[in-house]
């Protein structure tokens, strides 16, 4: 059986939305809407289906993903989850806590599904990470999200907190699965780029970097364990993990020599976008009937920790 799906908003995030829906066995993606009209068109005709206005829309379809800039993540979201329309919200979930609070609340009052769409949770490399990361005896989490500026075409109204650093920050959220004690932060004076430390309750501590002031692209997490160190890089979805043997001493002309060698891991990953394994992620739970792998109590403590950041930043 087939689910009847939207998109409301297709810029530049929006549009592989419908792509992805477009190409899902379990979903028919029933029409779009933007205020821009012309966006909408041409996603409509790229995809084989049609434009309408929001409301008829949530008349159409059972589940939709709202993918509008963040300001309108309440007033879209709400106008949704009332419809009784089953709703991945793209990240973050809203500006301000209240907003993100209002849309969790109004989820439960409906009894529809709600998702937050942490894309990078759904990244193979991630996954993997996620499969092995409770027997880790974990030290220190760090993570690199950086780039350069984004052009006028993909301009986006939120900060490198909320737009980018908000990713690793739910990561590292579920990875080290403890509540955060204390945050600092500082920022370029244009807060361009900004750096923030974490520490947790079960000792391990935490350091993100987000930028939009680097030339080049970097995507990379860190896990310091007691007796392994492991890489993710987002770009290529590859872990290793670096470990060192015990080391042993030879015995050569009477001389004791210390040697140590290091084995390095390359644990298989799974194929797959990201994006198409979130959205099958949220109808499997619409069919299910289960909770979603990031609902919006995890958006809201992501939202929540990104303005601990955000709040931290020393005034220059």
């Amino acid at each position: 059986m087939t689910v009847p799906v939207g998109v409301i908003g297709v810029g530049s995030m929006g549009r592989h939305h419908a792509r992805v829906y477009r190409e899902l066995p379990d979903a028919r993606l029933v029409g779009v809407a933007d205020v821009n009209a012309e966006a909408a068109e041409s996603v409509a005709n790229d995809y084989d289906t049609v434009v309408l206005p929001r409301e008829e829309l949530l008349e159409a379809a059972e589940a939709v993903s709202v993918v509008v800039p963040s300001r309108f993540h309440e007033s879209v979201g709400v106008a949704a989850i009332e419809a009784g329309v089953h709703t991945l919200i793209e990240k973050p979930i809203a500006t301000t806590l209240d907003e993100a609070a209002a849309i969790v609340r109004a989820a439960e009052e409906a009894g529809v599904t709600l998702q937050v769409g942490h894309v990078e949770r759904f990244n193979p490399a991630v996954r993997t990470v996620a499969d092995f990361v409770d027997d880790l005896d974990l030290v220190a989490v760090e993570a690199r999200r950086l780039g350069p500026p984004l052009d006028d075409t993909r301009a986006v109204g939120d900060g490198v907190v909320l737009d980018l650093m908000i990713h690793d920050l739910d990561i590292v959220r579920a990875l080290v699965d403890a509540d955060v004690t204390s945050v600092g932060a500082s920022a370029s004076p244009e807060r361009d780029y900004v750096t923030a430390s974490l520490s947790f309750d079960n000792d391990v501590v935490g350091g993100l970097t987000a930028s939009r002031a680097t030339q080049r692209k970097v995507r990379e997490l860190t896990l310091t364990a007691r007796d392994c160190f492991v890489t993710v890089d987002y770009l290529d979805s590859s872990v290793t993990i670096h470990r060192r043997n015990r080391p042993s001493y030879l015995v050569d002309d009477g001389d004791v020599r210390y040697r140590s060698e290091r084995v390095v891991e390359r644990p298989i990953v799974e194929n797959g976008e990201p994006l198409k394994k979130e959205l099958e992620a949220f109808l499997d739970a619409i069919a299910e009937g289960t909770d979603p792998i990031v609902d919006g109590t995890d958006g809201y403590e992501a939202l929540s920790l990104a303005t601990r950041v955000s709040d931290s930043i020393r005034p220059k």
